[in-house]
Parts: structure tokens; C-alpha cells; sequence
């Protein structure tokens, strides 16, 4: 007898898709379903009209209140970004210091208040609630460090009182941060109800209280393409609804002496009515930092703790594998940037945390050390990270690179006309 009704795991199996994607297209409409005794069952008639269908192809997508946004409406989302880009290269060698002071929230060890501190701008306070990243930050910086869950009333009384503490009188010139975006993915066809995302609501209010001149987020390049582009319009016009006027852009760390390829997307905004400026690109690719020439001169560095070089030891067959893994490549088949051997000649890829199991020397029989790591993410060689190696490994591949962050406040100083000072 022929089977008149499918459930979703058999159609999901049938079809190579997850039952995720199988309820979103269910929930759009895109593929018929009928209710029965409290589950969705799909008609076999159904499957084959969906098959045939060449719109299945294409992605659902839903607005941040879970409605499905036609597929026109996503396409004329996307336009060119408005840029305004400051020349920041007569500068980079001879960077005078500022009385502009920052915050950094979610800062993590600190790459962005590094950065921001190599462009002569003053650190006033950091915040986070990563136990060993704020180790890491109370070592490496002379200012205060707020360690605690933000959303709680205790610790945000804790965090003001400290910068006004730390202020003593003086304007904050900059709010700084890179929330998590894990807060905006779907769950089906609705907004995921994800206390992540509070924290970015908690950054906006943080804003809202201290009122600083600038706001700097910086967050993952995937961020602009979520929900069809409907994240990145609903911060802009939040911080609108506060007096912010915003401009957002991608920017690539190699770019600006980083020896790797990562991109974050960056928005700037300001109340007191200047124009917001990213810096413009300082090199061209065929000029960029290699990693050869990052992290070169560690191949025959012994084993050091304390300079957080410490080389993963591999079986005899896994260090085969990696001195047979072509440059370029993955170790393992279906990952991209996971395993990967970035070439020796090149800037490298995008450093990750992965318990070390992400990047693989190209001239070595194992994975790159946390210093080599920090030396990609254009830490300096100064900067200790506290906490085992693992927790190393998280703290280096979720920071900023510091150059980047440089750049970044370069550009603001350009727009506040403070470069010259």
C-alpha cells in the first residue's frame, strides 16, 4: 500500500535536509502539510509539487518578530554601504596621545582596548564575565577591570561607579563593544527567546546612561546577512532612537598589518553631529603581513609558559598528516577554515578557538601555539594571557585583533578632530 503522509524527519531524511529547514518551509507555505493528532504530516502529492517547485531553493526568511519576509523585500535590503573613509596612513608611525577616554564591554582579554590604546586613546574601564579573560585584562592594563554578569543590577551599579570613579570629572568620549549575535538566530520561523540577546540590549541602555560622544560595535561579518539584513537595520535604528546616527561597514584586519584575513563588521556612531569615519584600507593585499613573517622566528623556540608558547604534542600519525596536508587545505574534508594549513607566503586565515584544533602550522608537524595565535591576532609579544591553555586558546581567537582596533580608533580621533592636537 502506498504511503499517503510523511512526517518531517522522513521527508527531512529523504530529502537531505535537516527538519529545521523542513518546518521553516512548512511554516512559509512553500511545501503543504496537514495537522494530525497534534504533528504535521506531508502529503505525498505535496512532496512531489515541492520538488518540482523551483522557488524551494531559495531561503526563508523571517523579520525579527518572526513574520516571513518575501523573498523581493530581502533582495532590495542589501545597498551599498554609505563609507566615509579616513586616510589614517600619515599617522599610523607617530601617534600622539589623546584625552579621549573609552570603555570596553565585552572586552574579553582586551584586543580592542589594546588597539584602541595604540591609537593613543585612554582605557577607563573593562567589562566582561570570562573568569580567565579578565585575568588576562587586569594583567595587561592599568585600568580597571568589572568582571560579573552585566545584566545583574549589582554589577552594572559596580561598572558605573567605577568609571565615574575613573573619570573623575573628565567626559567619556567612547563606548566601545562586541555583543554576542547569538541572540537574533531562529528557532523554525521565530525569533529565538535568547537571554544572549539581552546583553545587547544591555549595551544599548549602557549607552543610553552614560552618554558618551562615540559608540564603536564591532561584531562578526555574518551578522549583516542575518534575517535578510534585518539585524544590522534594527541596530542602526536603535541607536537612532537614542541620538546615535550610525555608519557600518566590513573591515579587514590585513588591511591594517594584521598577518590575517579577518574580517568584523564594524559600526560607528556619534550624537554630537560629526561624521562618522572608517579608516581606509593601508595596504593591498599584495602588501599584506605574512604569517611567515609573524611567527617565523618561533619554529625553533623552545617550550615557554610563561610567553604562552607551549607546542601541542601529536601521535606520529597525526604529525604524518599534517606535514602531508597541502598548504591551503583543510586536514579534515568539510571543514573551511577548521584544520586549516594557511600558506606560509600569505596572511593567515581567521583565527578561531577550537581547543588548538584550528590552525595547523604550515612548516611544523602540529597546530600553532597560543603564541603564535596572538602574534596573527597582532598581539604584542608583552601581552600574557592568563588561565590554562585552553582557556588561552578561547580568550586569543575570540579577541580583536589589536591593529584593527588601532585603525578603528584612528579613524574615530580623525572624526573628532583630534589627531592634530
Amino acid at each position: 500500500m502506498t504511503q499517503d503522509f510523511y512526517s518531517i524527519q522522513e521527508v527531512a531524511n529523504n530529502l537531505v535536509l535537516s527538519q529545521k529547514t523542513i518546518r521553516r518551509y512548512v511554516a512559509s507555505g512553500e511545501l503543504e502539510s496537514v495537522k494530525i493528532g497534534g504533528s504535521y504530516r506531508i502529503p505525498c502529492a505535496a512532496i512531489a509539487v515541492f520538488i518540482n517547485n523551483q522557488k524551494t531553493t531559495r531561503q526563508v526568511n523571517h523579520d525579527l518578530f518572526g513574520r516571513p519576509i518575501a523573498e523581493t523585500e530581502v533582495k532590495q535590503r542589501r545597498f551599498a554601504d554609505v563609507v566615509n573613509w579616513a586616510d589614517i596612513s600619515s599617522y599610523w608611525n607617530s601617534v600622539k596621545q589623546s584625552e579621549m577616554t573609552l570603555v570596553d564591554l565585552f572586552c574579553g582579554a582586551g584586543g580592542l582596548s589594546k588597539g584602541l590604546e595604540m591609537a593613543g586613546l585612554q582605557g577607563i574601564c573593562g567589562l566582561d564575565f570570562f573568569k580567565e579573560a579578565g585575568m588576562t585584562y587586569k594583567r595587561n592594563f592599568n585600568h580597571p577591570f568589572v568582571y560579573g554578569d552585566i545584566t545583574l543590577q549589582e554589577n552594572k551599579d559596580k561598572f558605573y561607579q567605577t568609571v565615574k570613579e575613573q573619570l573623575s570629572g573628565r567626559k567619556l568620549n567612547i563606548v566601545a563593544g562586541g555583543f554576542p549575535c547569538q541572540g537574533f538566530s531562529m528557532a523554525g520561523n521565530r525569533i529565538v527567546d535568547d537571554p544572549r540577546n539581552s546583553l545587547y540590549k544591555e549595551m544599548l541602555e549602557i549607552v543610553k546612561t552614560l552618554q558618551p560622544d562615540w559608540v564603536i560595535c564591532e561584531n562578526v561579518k555574518g551578522l549583516r546577512t542575518m534575517l535578510g539584513g534585518k539585524v544590522e537595520q534594527k541596530i542602526i535604528e536603535d541607536y537612532k532612537a537614542i541620538g546615535y546616527n550610525m555608519n557600518v561597514t566590513t573591515l579587514c584586519a590585513a588591511n591594517y598589518y594584521t598577518p590575517q584575513k579577518r574580517e568584523r563588521v564594524i559600526f560607528i556612531g556619534n550624537r554630537i553631529g560629526l561624521t562618522n569615519f572608517h579608516p581606509k584600507p593601508i595596504l593591498t593585499p599584495k602588501e599584506y603581513v605574512t604569517m611567515g613573517q609573524a611567527i617565523g622566528d618561533l619554529i625553533n623556540h623552545p617550550s615557554e609558559p610563561e610567553f604562552n608558547h607551549v607546542p601541542t604534542k601529536h601521535s606520529a600519525e597525526m604529525q604524518r598528516r599534517i606535514m602531508e596536508c597541502p598548504e591551503g587545505e583543510s586536514l579534515y574534508k568539510g571543514y573551511s577554515d577548521a584544520w586549516k594549513k594557511s600558506p606560509w607566503n600569505e596572511a593567515s586565515c581567521t583565527i578561531k578557538e577550537n581547543h588548538g584544533g584550528v590552525n595547523v602550522h604550515p612548516k611544523l608537524p602540529r597546530v600553532l601555539t597560543a603564541r603564535e595565535m596572538a602574534r596573527l591576532q597582532s598581539f604584542p609579544d608583552d601581552f600574557i594571557f592568563e588561565g590554562n591553555k585552553s582557556k588561552q586558546l578561547i580568550q586569543i581567537g575570540n579577541a580583536v585583533p589589536c591593529l584593527l582596533g588601532k585603525a578603528i580608533g584612528l579613524a574615530i580621533r580623525y572624526g573628532n578632530n583630534d589627531l592634530n592636537a
